[in-house]
């Protein structure tokens, strides 16, 4: 079976070396195997036929049956062009081909009745089609279906005369052969619940359905399979992990105890009590823990991380916390070490900065076991970091770190593997988190502490903007500080932005009387931290900066963010900015400055914004825009291989994969029964290409 899906598309009708090789280089189609995954993006209904005096040049597409009367060369040089009259009971037309003229002319002749399919145009008092598909009455008529396919294609294969006929023309031909070699791989009760076609109807239909309701069939089954595999491999890991990997027993709740009574500074919120319960299950039961926590900026995920922390010290071990960026590692050892230093408990920075002699103090008290709690970057996976008895590896902001940082971190206890805590400021809609996460245990803080009041987000315009400095005015005077983001450094010639350096002058004119500090990525590291400390202790009043205040700069009385051409910014990057001001008591501000013109897409952003604060609705509207592959991260690229499915629409599809996949695998784990063999023998063959997320989250 595999021999015949991996055969050469070469060897297939029509194709031959030089074409197998331009579609093995633009689409990736190698094998027989490949062209069958190559499925239409679209169908065209072929079934409505025009009169040529029907046709407008504002229809979108037309087809129309008619004879060609004759064919001429018309203009020179560059606007050298075929120009065929085409013709029925009610008028005539001209069909025009400005590319590939000698090979048209030897394909169509006049008195020869054709199908010509394309989009009309007008050029004075003619309608004509430029480059249409067209093919015989004859040819047409040999056809099944009337929903036509139509396939990707690439500029460079069109300039080849490779279009869609062509590879609808070469699928027809390898499914001739193929549809025997097709096995099913859902199990018959699968099918009978979800009330699925089989699956070589399925491939059959989805690249020639006869009619919509055959095509809505093909497409649930494929898109159900296709996430029902996905699933089925991740619980298969999170399975093989919880077996393989044993976790160390944690149940000392001592020193929990003992900061809940004499210094927790605040009552938890109900959401921040229920992930601490779920992870004291996990600590406590054997199992090594893999979970991934999401909560939105100021939701607490920082002193959740801290009593997770305090039952791994109760029991005489170690935990380390390692944050992408020495800004949001810095305020994580600042924000820690109040209460560290509370219980008594040493805790420790390590970053690129720290000076060696630190270093040495630092490496000997973890090899001793006297260091408890080490706070840094990925300065904690160097080769000389070495720790006495490693037991929670804590990862902050995880999509910024490559798989290979993270696992050098869990891999720095060597006889039993550390309990391991994703966390994450960037809510993940429920069906990404699913797919990308699915072997991780998820736990999700979703509610604000209380006396904390939501953000007031304005989109404003330009035009606006002495309105929006007397605001501003008014909120420093009433001792506030303020958040002014560009999105570039300097100025860019392709975008009309305004960038950092003539904002930090504008803003330094319209507020003279008030100190600015600025603060961007150029700068060095030294430079930085004396702008930030600067404003954290009040001397500046205005901070103008780019992105990378985004993530880990916390200043309570910051309470207004002025984004600058907000257009420019992602929702999910719009949302991190605005939530680095309302960390303290008073009443906070967003203000979205925007020129007027603006597309659809980006006044959606502007308006979402400003209709919610709550961020895991923001990331659903996000997926919408933006699609899974620009929100997952590069580390995950190879996971969602979907060819149908789509994560922004196909929820419910998935939920009912999912179920499934876990129904299957509680019922028999090793698929070794005989009607989930045809799962288990499809699993091995998805294993050859699969990427390995089992070890590490």
């Amino acid at each position: 079976m595999a021999s015949f899906f991996d055969t050469s598309i070469e060897f297939l009708k029509g194709v031959g070396p030089q074409r197998a090789a331009l579609l093995q280089k633009e689409l990736g189609i190698s094998t027989f195997g490949d062209l069958l995954q190559h499925f239409p993006f679209r169908y065209e209904d072929r079934t409505r036929f025009y009169k040529i005096r029907e046709v407008t040049e504002d229809m979108p597409v037309v087809q129309i049956k008619g004879t060609v009367m004759r064919m001429d060369l018309a203009g020179h040089g560059f606007k050298k062009r075929l120009v065929a009259q085409l013709k029925d009971e009610t008028g005539s037309m001209e069909l025009v081909w400005f590319q590939g003229i000698r090979w048209i002319a030897q394909k169509i002749g006049p008195g020869v009745e054709y199908v010509v399919f394309g989009k009309p145009a007008r050029y004075g008092r003619t309608i004509s089609i430029a480059h249409p598909e067209m093919e015989t009455v004859s040819e047409w008529g040999q056809k099944t279906g009337m929903l036509q396919p139509v396939y990707p294609l690439t500029e460079k294969l069109r300039s080849r005369h490779i279009d869609s006929r062509l590879i609808s023309r070469i699928e027809q031909e390898v499914l001739k052969n193929a549809l025997p070699h097709i096995r099913e791989n859902l199990p018959e009760s699968l099918l009978r619940k979800h009330s699925f076609i089989g699956r070589r109807e399925a491939i059959q239909r989805l690249h020639f359905p006869e009619n919509l309701e055959q095509l809505a069939a093909a497409q649930r089954r494929t898109k159900f399979e296709e996430l029902f595999f996905l699933q089925l491999r991740l619980l298969k890991m999170k399975v093989v992990r919880m077996e393989k990997y044993k976790g160390q027993v944690f149940q000392d709740t001592s020193l929990l105890t003992r900061f809940y009574n004499e210094h927790l500074p605040f009552q938890l919120t109900g959401a921040q009590k229920k992930v601490i319960r779920e992870i004291y299950q996990d600590m406590k039961s054997g199992h090594q823990m893999n979970r991934l926590l999401q909560g939105d900026v100021g939701s607490g995920k920082t002193i959740v991380a801290f009593i997770c922390m305090l039952l791994v010290i109760g029991s005489q071990s170690q935990a380390a916390l390692m944050a992408p960026t020495e800004i949001l590692a810095q305020q994580h050892y600042n924000n820690l070490k109040k209460y560290a230093d509370r219980m008594e408990i040493p805790i420790r920075l390590l970053t690129g900065s720290t000076k060696k002699a630190e270093r040495k103090i630092i490496h000997k008290q973890l090899q001793d076991g006297t260091l408890k709690i080490l706070i840094g970057t990925h300065a904690l996976v160097e080769e000389e970091v070495k720790f006495a008895h490693l037991g929670l590896a804590i990862i902050d902001e995880q999509h910024r770190f490559g798989v290979a940082q993270r696992s050098k971190l869990w891999q720095k206890t060597t006889t039993i593997y550390p309990h391991v805590l994703v966390m994450t400021a960037t809510p993940i809609p429920r069906t990404l988190a699913m797919t990308l996460y699915g072997d991780l245990d998820i736990s999700v803080i979703d509610e604000l502490p209380k006396g904390r009041k939501p953000i007031k987000t304005t989109h404003q315009y330009d035009s606006h903007r002495l309105q929006v400095n007397a605001f501003l005015k008014s909120q420093i005077e009433a001792g506030r500080q303020v958040y002014v983001v560009y999105p570039l450094i300097d100025e860019s010639e392709k975008l009309d932005l305004k960038h950092l350096m003539d904002g930090y002058e504008s803003i330094t004119r319209a507020f003279p009387d008030y100190a600015v500090s600025i603060l961007h990525g150029q700068m060095k590291a030294d430079a930085k931290d004396f702008e930030m400390g600067r404003f954290q202790r009040g001397e500046t009043k205005i901070m103008v900066a780019t992105t990378v205040i985004e993530v880990g700069v916390d200043v309570p009385n910051a309470s207004v963010m002025v984004i600058e051409s907000a257009e420019r910014f992602g929702l999910s990057q719009l949302h991190q900015l605005r939530g680095r001001v309302g960390r303290g008591a008073e009443q906070s501000y967003c203000v979205l400055m925007t020129g007027f013109k603006l597309g659809a897409e980006a006044r959606l952003r502007m308006e979402t914004m400003v209709k919610t604060n709550n961020g895991f609705e923001i990331a659903e509207t996000d997926l919408k825009l933006r699609g899974p592959g620009d929100l997952m991260g590069t580390q995950q690229s190879g996971l969602l291989d979907l060819q149908l499915a789509d994560l922004t629409k196909d929820g419910l599809i998935l939920q009912e994969a999912r179920e499934a996949a876990t129904a299957i695998l509680h019922q028999d784990p090793e698929l070794s029964s005989m009607p989930h063999l045809v799962i288990q023998q499809h699993l091995a063959s998805l294993r050859k290409t699969a990427v390995n997320w089992a070890k590490i989250s």
